[in-house]
């Protein structure tokens, strides 16, 4: 299916440099205590961020963060919860799984947190999640799309959700978009390159199951796997130009993919090779690449064009407006959870996490960032689904994505229900 997608552009602004550097957050300090204790005594509801605000990836946490705090100010304007107002306390990891787990102790311990937003890449998530397994607290991840965070039953949670897109959803679309561009232009030699950790592993291997099953004569000719921020890719690159594959798939992302297709541009990577990136389409990293390959596609992160929806484009107005800079895949996915926190609340009228999560199982809130305006945190395994999700070619003009195509939902979860079945998952 396609579909062409409107866009209302926010004021132009000045280029930042947001992922190679970072922001600090000061937090106040006021009472609280965590939500299976007696977080009702507290004069604030808490909610910690354990996320990355420094470093080549910042943007990850800074915009985290940013979106959070601009729906908890919408929440706060509004009254808050019962008269009660909320508050983010943001802590920078720096992308170090052991300095997740620690701050996600101290966020629980120290600073009295109600509940966790974990804002961190992968290979801090999985740390966070043993942290709040152990203590208890109602844990929302929104950045990590590592598929067995939630799929596998094994790490499943009762006080844990997914509130952001994962590998598998993201590997069935691109799967399916790349098999149709490569009948069309005839391309059988593959390539792929992605970050050396679980997210990689995990998001290249969904990619190339789902294109060789809807393109079974697709041929992966090698792979590479550069480790996460690496600062050059010169050997991959090497590598990619004596296999003169056809096409190249990567979910390098952020910083790391910025580099990379920098680096590529320099010797001439990119001159007879299509690029398929799952995470180029987003403001802040579109911004930041000098020159854009000459055929290059991407799935959709975040841009105000998709969905093409009055709503979506209002709501990066405002972000845009607010903290003048664009919106990013991240800032939606912690938007949403900040939104989930806040209806369980509602629909439970308490902060005990336990009694909000029975309410967040099978939760649907409305959102401008779903397929047909709202969002659903899937009850069997804790992930969210419908979320708008496409690919399409990438420049660097506005609207920034050409006629977006638009992944069918019934799909995505056939095909994922039979993934889960083979793994023994389902």
């Amino acid at each position: 299916m396609t579909k062409e997608s409107n866009f209302s552009a926010p004021a132009s602004l000045p280029r930042r440099r947001a992922l190679q550097g970072g922001a600090a957050l000061a937090a106040g300090s006021v009472l609280g205590f965590p939500a299976l204790a007696n977080a009702q005594t507290s004069q604030k509801i808490r909610i910690g961020m354990p996320t990355i605000m420094t470093g080549r990836v910042a943007q990850l946490g800074i915009s985290s963060r940013n979106a959070a705090q601009m729906e908890i100010d919408r929440i706060n304007a509004a009254g808050g919860f019962n008269g009660r107002q909320l508050e983010l306390v943001a802590r920078d990891s720096k992308g170090r799984p052991e300095e997740s787990s620690r701050l996600t102790r101290d966020l629980i311990n120290s600073d009295k947190c109600d509940f966790i937003l974990d804002a961190e890449a992968s290979n801090g998530a999985f740390a966070v999640h043993e942290v709040v397994r152990d203590a208890g607290i109602l844990c929302l991840h929104t950045n990590s799309e590592t598929s067995s965070l939630t799929a596998d039953p094994k790490l499943k949670i009762p006080n844990a959700f997914r509130a952001c897109r994962q590998g598998a959803h993201d590997g069935i679309v691109a799967g399916q978009y790349a098999a149709l561009v490569a009948k069309e232009r005839k391309y059988t030699r593959w390539m792929t390159i992605g970050p050396d950790y679980a997210y990689g592993r995990d998001t290249t291997q969904q990619f190339v199951r789902y294109l060789k099953h809807f393109a079974p004569q697709t041929q992966i000719v090698a792979d590479a796997w550069p480790k996460l921020f690496q600062p050059d890719y010169t050997e991959f690159i090497t590598k990619i130009l004596n296999q003169k594959p056809q096409a190249l798939f990567t979910c390098l992302w952020g910083g790391d993919l910025v580099a990379f297709i920098d680096q590529g541009n320099l010797y001439g990577l990119f001159k007879d090779i299509d690029l398929f990136s799952i995470a180029l389409a987003d403001f802040t990293t579109i911004n930041q690449v000098k020159t854009m390959p000459p055929s290059v596609h991407s799935g959709t992160r975040y841009l105000s064009a998709f969905p093409g929806t009055k709503e979506n484009a209002k709501w990066s107005a405002d972000y845009t407006e607010k903290f003048r800079d664009f919106p990013t895949n991240w800032s939606w996915q912690n938007a949403v959870a900040v939104q989930m926190l806040h209806e369980a609340m509602k629909k439970t009228n308490s902060t005990d996490g336990k009694k909000m999560a029975d309410a967040l199982r099978g939760m649907q809130v409305k959102s401008p960032f779903g397929t047909k305006g709202a969002v659903t945190m899937r009850a069997g395994d804790h992930t969210l689904v419908d979320y708008a999700t496409g690919w399409g070619r990438i420049s660097k003009k506005l609207p920034f994505i050409e006629k977006a195509w638009t992944a069918d939902w019934s799909q995505i979860t056939d095909l994922e229900n039979k993934w889960k079945k083979e793994m023994g998952w389902a």
